[in-house]
């Protein structure tokens, strides 16, 4: 057993008045970075921007990872998702991969402290199949969960792919995003303990490809059949879905004993929708791993606020834990911050003490580092198959590969990554890279040999 906090110490701390706050997190699937109305984005999303408009918007937020995995990995831990076992997007009948049942989990902690908990939506972290057996979202703190795992199938129109608890349920009328809705709602209202605090973790599946959206909805962007118009249709209709999620939530609630966190997994796979980044979902560039950030909890974390510190969701796990006084797993290397003074408006007492960093052995460049205003990334100096799915016997030449090709960019100068600063700031460039092999070689000394399992 996991033992994290007690939820009568934790209620103490905050006040014998004041409930333990419910916490929810809303998570996109391929949203760009410029894709919803409070990023500059051309899709109306009223909902998501009311949100932001009632709480702090990040402006360089990142996410986990490149693609879908090993993102969600990095969410849930507050640790590079290599450590937590995901090298990659996992695909259950080829691959031993999952998120290791030994790892920390977000919903562990809060369900350790007293809370009722739920995932909802894609999981995309290892579901088991006849050949393999793996842990399902009971085994990583969710009392209660509605699942695929991965994409919603065929489409998000009608998905005949949903797990609610172990037992599947074949096709299910009507858009995802408003399905997963539908089940939180119907969680919050008749399966969760209502003495008890929530954590309803929501991850959409829109605008992640194969896409369907309402047509009434799609013939706001423009034609039937434009694939960018049925994917702003997505994004829309997943903003109406948050929209009656929130406002269930208001009525269980007072919205100030509600922390609502809003990201995205990756960036998108359209060029168009990354706000002029370089690069998109699968690459180290910004345009592949910057993503909308928001954080909101009225009379808590400052309103209508945008903070320029760079941030991801990577710091999720313990900003959670430093909003609400409950103490971070032990003995477990964070690789990830607590942003709570940033949301409390106290930016002196921030800390970050270790750059944010990513890795993704399909992605060129391979590995990226961000250390305040400035982006260091690398070329691999080591070959792997060129096959796009993950390959567990990559592991060896990964936890051994080196890199090569360095470039340096100043993000604050220049966002769009065009000025390589690499020979012109050499003493910065030695400093950076060796922050980066510093990182690389505690990540990589933690990564599970998944190629060694059954032999």
């Amino acid at each position: 057993m996991k033992h994290f906090f007690s939820l009568t110490l934790f209620l103490a701390m905050l006040g014998s008045a004041q409930a333990a706050p419910n916490v929810v997190i809303l998570l996109s699937d391929d949203m760009g970075y410029q894709d919803v109305g409070c990023y500059g984005g051309p899709v109306q999303t009223p909902n998501i921007d009311s949100l932001a408009a009632g709480g702090t918007r990040f402006s360089d937020f990142y996410s986990g990872c490149a693609v879908c995995s090993p993102s969600r990995a990095v969410l849930l831990t507050g640790r590079h998702h290599i450590r937590a076992g995901v090298y990659s997007w996992i695909h259950d009948e080829s691959q031993n991969s999952h998120l290791l049942e030994r790892e920390i989990t977000l919903a562990e902690i809060l369900k350790e402290a007293g809370y009722s908990t739920a995932h909802i939506g894609k999981w995309h972290l290892g579901l088991p199949t006849k050949e393999r057996d793996k842990p399902t979202p009971d085994q990583h703190g969710f009392d209660y969960w509605f699942a695929t795992a991965n994409n919603a199938s065929p489409s998000h129109h009608n998905p005949s792919n949903f797990i609610r608890n172990g037992k599947a349920l074949g096709e299910i009328k009507g858009y995802s995003c408003q399905i997963v809705v539908d089940e939180a709602i119907s969680w919050l209202d008749q399966h969760r303990d209502p003495k008890k605090p929530f954590f309803l973790n929501l991850w959409f599946h829109e605008p992640h490809a194969p896409i369907a959206a309402p047509q009434e909805l799609v013939s706001e962007y423009g034609k039937p059949k434009d694939k960018g118009a049925v994917y702003s249709g997505t994004i829309d209709n997943t903003d109406r879905a948050i929209g009656r999620l929130l406002a269930r939530l208001k009525q269980i609630d007072d919205p100030k004993n509600t922390l609502i966190i809003y990201g995205s997994d990756n960036g998108s796979y359209r060029d168009d929708r990354t706000g002029g980044l370089r690069g998109h979902k699968g690459m180290n560039w910004e345009g592949g791993i910057r993503v909308p950030g928001i954080f909101h909890w009225p009379g808590v974390i400052s309103p209508n606020r945008v903070d320029h510190t760079p941030a991801g969701l990577v710091d999720v796990l313990p900003t959670v834990c430093g909003l609400l006084n409950l103490n971070k797993p032990k003995g477990v290397h964070l690789d990830g911050a607590d942003l709570s003074p940033l949301l409390k408006g106290r930016p002196d007492s921030f800390q970050r003490q270790q750059a944010l960093f990513w890795h993704l052995q399909k992605a060129r460049p391979i590995v990226a580092l961000r250390d305040g205003d400035y982006s260091l990334v690398a070329e691999p100096d080591f070959e792997i198959s060129k096959n796009n799915m993950f390959q567990e016997a990559w592991i060896p030449a990964i936890k051994n590969g080196t890199y090569k090709n360095y470039q340096l960019f100043n993000l604050k100068d220049d966002p769009a990554q065009n000025n390589n600063l690499a020979t012109k700031q050499p003493e910065l460039l030695k400093s950076l890279k060796k922050k980066l092999l510093d990182i690389n070689a505690s990540i990589m000394a933690d990564g599970h040999d998944w190629h060694l399992e059954g032999k």
